[in-house]
């Protein structure tokens, strides 16, 4: 059930993500650049209370010590995926879709393996 809510927590912090960032462009004319920034934080921090609430919720671990570690997970997840698209497109020629589709399962996967061993252990 832990990883259920995971990637529950996931689907959430994506659609966080994606409001913030249209509210900001579409409302409030901010550069898209500083508005994805703004909406990933955004997105990564309601990643971080469901899985502390919901998928990791018998941990002792303290938030001064879990907070920093998932988000150090979440950046690296995030170089990790922007890297398996890139290859994917440019050295196996796929639909930049495909490629972000395997790198979904793929990151999914460790940082939930990361989370679980060593953020919320």
């Amino acid at each position: 059930m832990t990883f259920f809510w995971y990637a529950l927590a996931g689907g959430a912090a994506t659609a966080v993500h994606y409001a913030v960032l249209l509210v900001l462009v579409e409302i409030f004319a901010l550069s898209p650049a500083p508005a994805a920034a703004c909406g990933a934080l955004c997105g990564a921090l309601v990643s971080y209370l469901i899985n502390r609430q919901l998928a990791f919720s018998g941990t002792s671990t303290r938030h001064q010590q879990a907070l920093p570690r998932f988000l150090l997970i979440a950046v690296a997840g995030a170089a990790i995926n922007g890297t398996l698209v890139w290859a994917g497109v440019h050295l196996l020629d796929w639909h930049y879709l495909a490629a972000q589709a395997v790198a979904t399962v793929l990151v999914l996967g460790l940082t939930y393996r990361l989370n679980r061993s060593w953020t919320f252990a």
